[in-house]
């Protein structure tokens, strides 16, 4: 019986690896093409929604076969309690990819803003917290997740600068509402990216450690959606 769940944990864990690389070429695309208004790509990542949506669904059918055919206890369950957490919000970050990419379709057809927000830092650094956070995942590496927690502050930091830039800019040139709004919600999908790749990060230190830490300011660094 041993083996036979051993065997079924290491097809889920090829699985999870085979949906992880997915969503992370889709965050990859979504801001390549906000950044080089690529309406090409923006359509591409938007189309690939529904693989991604398709590999979520088999990750978690995997995990509840291993649940109602094993029962496993100890540190076997809370692998497959940590995965099925971590497959939602995988599923969740390639929404949010998409999302991106309609948002700069929309951008594309709208009059180009010459304010210097921080999209593209902002986008720079969820790539590397996803990075960072899948990579700990998949070697256990719970120092590298405690890293990816304290991230999530810096990007919180981008978004509320860019959420203020934003208000000042409606004052000042309110013609320009419709891309400005547009930029307000990117930046909002971004900052969402990053408390899910921290979600990750945190559900590897419980997988772990056994610890659940999400509320804990010192161990996260910061407070996610707010």
């Amino acid at each position: 019986m041993r083996i036979h769940l051993q065997r079924d944990i290491e097809k889920l864990k090829r699985r999870l690896l085979v949906l992880s690389t997915e969503v992370e070429e889709a965050v990859r695309q979504s801001i390549r093409a906000l950044a080089e208004r690529d309406a090409a790509l923006a359509r591409q990542v938007v189309e690939r929604e529904i693989q991604t949506n398709s590999m979520e669904v088999d990750v978690e059918e995997d995990c509840l076969k291993i649940l109602a055919l094993h029962q496993p206890v100890a540190g076997d369950l809370r692998y497959i309690i940590a995965v099925l957490k971590m497959d939602r919000d995988l599923e969740r970050i390639a929404d949010l990819a998409a999302h991106i990419a309609e948002r700069g379709l929309a951008l594309f057809e709208l009059p180009a803003l010459d304010i210097p927000f921080r999209l593209d830092e902002m986008g720079v650094k969820v790539q590397a917290m996803l990075k960072k956070a899948l990579d700990a995942f998949v070697s256990l590496n719970t120092e590298a997740a405690h890293e990816v927690c304290a991230m999530d502050g810096e990007i919180n930091a981008i978004k509320k600068d860019t959420f203020r830039q934003v208000r000042q800019a409606v004052m000042d040139v309110p013609q320009k509402f419709d891309p400005l709004m547009q930029v307000m919600h990117i930046s909002r999908h971004l900052e969402r990216m990053a408390d899910h790749a921290t979600n990750i990060a945190e559900d590897l230190i419980y997988l772990v450690e056994g610890r659940i830490v999400r509320h804990t300011p010192e161990v996260t660094g910061s407070m996610k959606g707010k």
